[in-house]
This record gives structure tokens, sequence and C-alpha cells, in this order.
């Protein structure tokens, strides 16, 4: 009887060991998931247009600044991993972006991050400035992080910071919408996959009891992505009012 006892527990912890692995992985790669169909949309219409490429701006600071947040206080290995998939997947659709805009691209004149135009931030006609751009924030991190690194509270500030980044994620995907007055362009799968998945890895920073930022960032992005999801209702009403 005993050794039945056991046998099911074994099977128990087996099989949430299993779970917590397939959860794991999920979190890490699930985060880049929602770019794969608006990279597709780009692709099949051969322009960004509906894209906000500062959605990956924000991003790639967020996840950096994470990087470092993680060196101070380290938790799970899972949302480090999951920042550099991220920040991969972001270099792949701002290298996308910028070889549709450098195609599409009527005037010979380019915007390189050497022109320190501030009215052309992240909006440079080639994928060379992001990458400079990032490595120079990276190694602006870097210093500052060597020098503070003893200090709470600065930690505590630089995750802080990076959650705040990354809370904004959808914000400036909401704003090119109500700019354009339409989400034409735009991935409507992208910002369905953002809501699953913020909802997923919201649940999970709260049950693997991950440091407080996360799930206040967590929940602020579920609010962003909804208001999205009006967006793409309102318009697209909008849109048959006026050809009705």
């Amino acid at each position: 009887m005993e050794a039945e006892v056991l046998l099911q527990d074994e099977d128990i912890e087996g099989s949430w060991t299993m779970l917590s692995w397939l959860a794991s992985c999920l979190m890490v790669f699930g985060g880049a998931l929602p770019y794969v169909p608006q990279y597709q949309e780009i692709q099949r219409s051969n322009s960004s247009e509906g894209f906000s490429t500062r959605v990956c701006l924000v991003l790639l600071i967020a996840n950096i600044l994470r990087i470092f947040f993680w060196i101070g206080k380290q938790f799970e290995l899972t949302l480090l991993l999951q920042s550099v998939v991220m920040i991969l997947a972001m270099f792949a659709m701002l290298h996308l972006c910028c070889m549709v805009q450098n195609t599409n691209r009527v005037s010979t004149k380019q915007h390189r991050l050497s022109d320190l135009d501030f009215r052309y931030f992240w909006k440079w006609s080639v994928f060379e400035d992001y990458l400079l751009f990032c490595f120079g924030f990276t190694v602006l991190c870097t210093v500052v992080t060597l020098l503070l690194l003893d200090s709470a509270v600065f930690v505590e500030m630089l995750g802080s910071i990076a959650v705040m980044f990354e809370a904004m994620l959808g914000l400036p995907q909401l704003l090119q919408n109500f700019h354009n007055h339409s989400t034409k362009g735009m991935s409507v799968k992208m910002v369905l996959l953002w809501t699953a998945g913020d909802v997923f890895k919201t649940t999970y920073f709260v049950m693997n009891e991950s440091p407080a930022q996360f799930a206040v960032c967590g929940s602020v992005q579920i609010l962003i992505d909804v208001a999205i999801l009006l967006q793409v209702l309102f318009y697209s009403q909008d849109t048959r009012t006026k050809l009705g």
C-alpha cells in the first residue's frame, strides 16, 4: 500500500516537473511569438507603415535593463533567457522594417544616427544604427551598474524602470493607431497573442512569487492590449460606416 502511494506521489511530482518545464519554455519563447504574424504581414504587404518600430525600442530598452536587474538580483533564469530571445526577435523585426523601408523609399536621402537629428530618432535608414544605439546604451548601463551594484536601492530602481518600460510595450502601437485613425497594417493576431501571453505571464509571475514589479507590469500590459483591441473594433466599424 505504501509502495503504491509512493509511486503515485512520484507520478504527480514527475507530471508537475514536466508542466513546470513546459511553462518555462513557453515563457522563454512565448514573448517573441506574437511578432511572427506581424513579421509575416510586413513581408506580405511589403510595408511596415502599420507597425510602430517604437515597440521594438521599448522592448529593447526594457530587456537590456532586465538583464542588468538580473545581475543585481538573481531571479528565475527563465526570465533572463526570455530577455535574450526578445532582444534577438526585436533586432529581426527592425532588420525587416529597414529592408522594406529602403526598398520603398523614393528619396535618396538617408537618416543616420550620426546626424544627431532628434526628429529622426529611431527612424534611421540603416539597421546598423539601431545596433550601434543599443550597444552604446548597453555600455552605459554596464558602467553605471558596476559603480552602483552594491546599492540595493539602485538594483530595485533598475528593476522598476525595466518593467515600467515593458509595461508600456503596446503604447507606441496604441498611439500610432490613434494617429492613423486606422489599424491597417497591424497584425490583430499579434495583439491577441500579446493579450494571451500577458495573461499567462502575469499568472506565472504571481504563482512563482517573482519580484512584484513583474506582476504590476503584466497587469498594465493587459489593459493596453485590451485598449488596442477596442481600437480594432472601433476603427473597423468607422471604416464600414464611411464605406456604407
